[in-house]
């Protein structure tokens, strides 16, 4: 089951895909709230949503190509509250995303801090059912204000030194009314980010990561997560520049979905009832790592086969001019 987020001439609606239209659910204005209502009512998603959709459809074509007047919104988000959803993710998962941070900040025979930490993944972060493992690096985006959708371009701000794709899977979680996580289902996620400011020391990760990002068009819900194909590619004025197939999912990644959960929601501020959460797991490859530069205009293509159609996102380098940040303190 997929599910898109639209807004239009009537506002906010949700949309079931069946391809190639998109058949509108009645009663709900985001994933968000659709989700709260099976938990309480205790219905299963499909069961509620075939008891909501409705007759009305669109042609997801020309909504996808942004030729309707519904636009693609992220594929979940915290519509009421932005600041209530948690934008974050799991790196050091793919031995490829490892070898680039090496080649980042170490010599071919060095051990580096990174792939010491993916070595630690390999070695237990797949535990038994039910056993905790070892803990992934965590890093945090920011909140839902810094979500994009499907078409939306990605902005590289003015005192950035770079921006560029991360093709990743995300997962969507909501927190219910007693502080238990709910996963609602996984996304397509471009975890855009500053490569060249990371580059320079790998303490300047954290800094690095603080983005926008897109996810979407679609929320896949029961679909499996153990190895899945995809391919990002770079558009250049309509063209390809670059591309390559990636591969992710538990089988081919340092730890399993439980422990990374495990190691997300094990803080208790990661619980709040009402919180919603984009989590992303971690990329096999993006084109920095093989000496790409994306300009002004360059189209980020993101697919993964079973997660719907590809998102693509255009970069936006605006070329404004940094400008110090002034702080006035309240007088006494």
């Amino acid at each position: 089951m997929r599910l898109v987020q639209l807004d239009g001439p009537g506002g906010r609606r949700v949309a079931l895909v069946e391809e190639p239209r998109l058949r509108l659910i009645d009663g709900f204005s985001s994933v968000f709230d659709l989700a709260q209502e099976c938990i309480v009512s205790g219905n299963r998603l499909s069961y509620f949503i075939g008891e909501r959709l409705s007759a009305d459809d669109l042609d997801y074509e020309q909504v996808y190509q942004g030729r309707s007047d519904h636009r693609l919104l992220p594929s979940a988000d915290h519509p009421q509250e932005p600041a209530r959803c948690l934008v974050t993710g799991t790196g050091l998962t793919h031995m490829a995303s490892a070898k680039n941070r090496q080649a980042m900040h170490g010599k071919p025979e060095d051990l580096t801090d990174s792939m010491r930490m993916y070595r630690w993944g390999v070695e237990g972060g797949r535990p038994a059912a039910g056993q905790i493992g070892a803990s992934p690096e965590w890093f945090y985006k920011g909140c839902g204000t810094i979500l994009r959708g499907h078409g939306a371009p990605l902005t590289v701000p003015s005192y950035a030194e770079d921006g560029g794709e991360e093709p990743e899977i995300a997962g969507v979680y909501i927190i219910d009314s007693a502080g238990r996580p709910w996963r609602i289902g996984f996304t397509v996620g471009n975890e855009f980010s500053d490569h060249e400011f990371e580059r320079k020391n790998y303490l300047y990760l954290a800094a690095s990561k603080l983005r926008e990002c897109a996810i979407g068009p679609e929320l896949v819900i029961g679909e499996t997560f153990d190895s899945v194909p995809g391919e990002v590619s770079i558009l250049r004025a309509g063209s390809v520049l670059w591309s390559k197939g990636i591969r992710t999912g538990e089988s081919v990644m340092s730890h399993s979905l439980e422990n990374m959960q495990h190691h997300h929601f094990k803080f208790e501020g990661h619980r709040r009832p009402g919180d919603m959460h984009v989590h992303f797991f971690g990329a096999d490859a993006f084109s920095f790592g093989e000496g790409v530069k994306l300009q002004d205009g360059d189209v980020m293509q993101v697919r993964f086969e079973g997660f719907g159609r590809p998102l693509r996102n255009p970069l936006s380098h605006p070329g404004v001019q940094d400008e110090l940040v002034g702080v006035t303190e309240i007088l006494v």
